[in-house]
């Protein structure tokens, strides 16, 4: 027995030895696996279960009685795994109802209910202090109209309405979540000229159209409502009134809210799709167009002024506490140089999916980070866990953090990894480009729980199989390596990586935990356990992902940055936007000549009545060129770093190291982009009309979509020279 041990061991090895990782010597990349193999032997999955039935166990949103505790809670776990952690608190808006009332008045009478019930078989889903179903950062508002369908409330769904002649300035739109962020719904309703905004979930989303509905199965019962913002975070996220700075004792503050740019003048509410049904039914006027229609049982009607509500919102708007929790193992070679690894501890109620299950992951990665340092082990780089505050509002810890550290953080800070809430599923896997490579060789070597086979070849099945077409299917199954999606908006990632530069990650699985939980009082650990990661393997599964992640940019020789992969997304982007002005270009000819043959009356309904469109102004010429040049320049600078890199046999000074890092903020616009200069990277950033989805290469890409031509050119410049600048950088790295 003892011999055969011994062989096993000489086995492991060997098997060690002839692996390689980006950015280790052949020396220390079999260290760096026996030290990953040691990290994962720590994980355990009931471990994590239990945090995640611990700190979803009462309500603790922003500013709530139960929110201390919370953090607290987590202080003592970072303590007690050997770090030195502390609570940094900021002084943060937060509004929270105080008066709630909608009501239909004509052509009959309905009082909305604007209340979920307790569930016998979700033991958390009737607590007090629970925060009752809104919409945070609403106006407040007093306003009796006319109620208008306008499907997902996006603004090609207002230029269907101006097609069919109906205007709904004056009046109170009704709009259905999906398709985009929530916050854009009232944004455009706004900007139309609707006097208030009723977002509902229609049960062909994520309700009993889906599937069996809660608490039988996983799906939003009619009484389920979605709490979220709907702050423009695309103008800023964090405390409105402190954009640009953390909001300590010390921040100038804007003197109102009313006078914040990215809060809205209208009143808005979410509700149930019980709630929605009677206003929905009542309406009359159009029948939708294709493509509206949702799953309650009638024809769904735009309507015409016979259905009217009362929307009446007031809000407590109090300055609350926010907790973000900092835990810190310093660095035994390279003290300023930080790896940060960060999750949101705050909830709308108990929050297990959104964001326990993500938090808890990252706590078993502390846990086992603290066993590692128990053998001797001590990283090169200093490690930073993050445990934020306030995200579900407005990304408020986070981004608070990083405009209170920015200049520390523009320093000292490597990387940030991102995770949110997680579940059963597929690895999803989003960040800087130039990080590719890594999350690359990790997806290809974490075992998915349910399949054992590595998460990047499960994930590429999924993409095979889920393909729309064969051309796709062929693609799919021809791709080697994991691809990094690029990030818009929607978690803790955006001050680090939009606003600062910083290189940045986000991880999380899923895809086989749907459901209609998200933000309900029943987002629980009872829901948790029956339908989104039973045995809690998958936080397991994101713990090695981002823990492998966290621990190779910790003891790199040389950090595994590859310029190469920026060079070729961008590229991508470019040509991406190329061809959208020549295919706007030719569908505008196309249009305008329809429109001069009078052929749109003749190719409309003839049964419905529609105001002809205005011929578009016809695309200009636009000159890429300076764009082209800059990218050509960074492929040769990019790919000389890389065969010095190459030729260094894995070494390099702490100054060459730093400078990789550094790299990405050379991608910051100076001045921002158009009408929103806190998002400042040239290469991604939230859509102004899509919230959490991604822009790429977003001042031209949504300049040329408003076709502002004027803008667009300027835009092409002035990314040009984002990229110029890191091109140049490239070339003085290790010079």
């Amino acid at each position: 027995m003892k011999k055969y041990k011994l062989l096993v061991i000489l086995f492991i090895s060997l098997k060690l030895s002839a692996q390689t990782i980006t950015g280790f010597s052949p020396n220390n990349t079999a260290t760096q696996l026996q030290t990953e193999q040691k990290f994962d032997a720590e994980l355990n999955a009931q471990h994590i279960g239990a945090t995640i039935k611990l700190l979803s166990s009462k309500p603790h949103n922003l500013g709530s009685v139960n929110s201390k505790a919370e953090a607290d809670t987590i202080l003592n776990r970072y303590k007690s795994y050997g770090f030195d952690a502390h609570i940094e608190t900021f002084t943060v808006l937060f509004p929270t109802p105080k008066t709630r009332a909608l009501e239909m008045t004509a052509p009959t009478s309905y009082k909305a209910l604007l209340k979920e019930p307790a569930l016998k078989e979700d033991a958390t889903s009737g607590q007090e202090d629970q925060l009752p179903t809104y919409n945070a950062w609403s106006a407040d508002g007093d306003v009796t109209a006319e109620l208008i369908f306008v499907n997902y409330g996006l603004p090609e769904d207002y230029d269907k309405l101006a097609e069919l002649g109906i205007d709904v300035k004056g009046k109170i739109v009704i709009a259905k979540y999906g398709r985009s962020w929530r916050g854009i719904k009232p944004k455009v309703a706004q900007e139309h000229g609707a006097v208030g905004c009723i977002i509902y979930s229609d049960p062909m989303g994520d309700g009993y159209y889906k599937g069996d509905v809660y608490p039988k199965g996983a799906f939003k019962n009619e009484y389920g409502v979605q709490r979220g913002s709907v702050m423009d975070m695309p103008i800023y996220p964090g405390d409105p009134l402190t954009p640009g700075v953390g909001a300590d004792s010390a921040a100038q503050r804007i003197a109102s809210h009313n006078d914040a740019t990215n809060l809205l003048k209208i009143p808005v509410l979410p509700i149930s799709y019980h709630d929605a049904k009677p206003l929905l039914e009542s309406l009359d006027g159009p029948v939708v167009p294709d493509g509206w229609q949702g799953a309650l049982p009638f024809t769904y009607h735009i309507g015409a002024g016979k259905t009217k509500v009362h929307l009446n919102l007031e809000f407590n708007w109090n300055m609350v506490p926010c907790y973000d929790v900092i835990a810190m193992i310093k660095g035994s070679q390279f003290p300023d140089e930080w790896v940060m690894r960060g999750n949101h501890h705050d909830a709308w109620v108990n929050g297990a999916d959104d964001p326990i299950s993500g938090q808890s992951a990252m706590l078993e990665e502390a846990k086992a980070i603290g066993e590692l340092l128990k053998t001797g082990w001590k990283p090169k780089r200093t490690i930073v866990y993050c445990s934020w505050d306030g995200e579900e509002p407005a990304l408020i810890g986070s981004t608070e953090f990083a405009e209170e550290h920015a200049k520390e953080l523009q320093q000292k800070a490597i990387v940030y990894i991102n995770s949110d809430g997680n579940g059963r599923g597929f690895l999803s896997a989003g960040g800087s480009h130039a990080l590719q490579p890594l999350m690359d060789e990790i997806s290809k070597t974490v075992i998915d729980p349910q399949t054992n086979i590595s998460v990047y070849e499960r994930l590429k099945a999924s993409q095979v199989t889920s393909a729309s077409n064969t051309k796709a299917k062929k693609d799919a199954l021809n791709k080697t390596v994991l691809e990094l999606g690029a990030l818009g908006s929607g978690s803790d990632y955006s001050p680090f990586l939009q606003h600062l530069g910083l290189p940045s990650l986000n991880l999380g699985f899923g895809g086989e935990d749907d459901g209609g939980e998200y933000h309900s009082i029943y987002d629980s650990y009872d829901d948790y356990r029956r339908f989104k990661d039973p045995t809690f393997e998958y936080g397991v599964a994101l713990a090695k992902v981002a823990g492998h992640a966290l621990l190779r940019m910790a003891d790199a020789d040389v950090l595994p940055f590859n310029f190469a992969n920026v060079y070729k997304t961008a590229n991508d982007y470019a040509t991406e936007l190329i061809n959208l002005v020549n295919d706007m270009r030719d569908a505008t000819a196309v249009e305008n000549q329809l429109l001069n043959q009078n052929d749109y009356k003749l190719a409309s309904d003839p049964t419905k009545t529609y105001i002809q469109p205005k011929p578009k102004e016809e695309v200009p010429f636009i000159d890429f060129s300076s764009l082209q040049n800059a990218l050509a320049v960074l492929k040769k600078n990019a790919d000389s770093l890389n065969s010095i890199l190459k030729k260094s046999n894995f070494s390099a000074s702490e100054n060459m190291n730093v400078e990789l890092a550094h790299a990405e903020q050379q991608l910051l616009l100076t001045d921002g982009l158009p009408r929103r200069s806190w998002y400042r990277h040239s290469l991604y950033a939230p859509g102004f009309y899509t919230g959490y989805g991604v822009k790429t290469m977003p001042g031209i890409r949504e300049a040329i979509e408003k076709r502002n031509w004027k803008e667009a050119q300027d835009e092409i410049n002035l990314t040009a020279q984002a990229i110029e600048r890191l091109a140049d950088y490239l070339k003085n790295i290790n010079h």
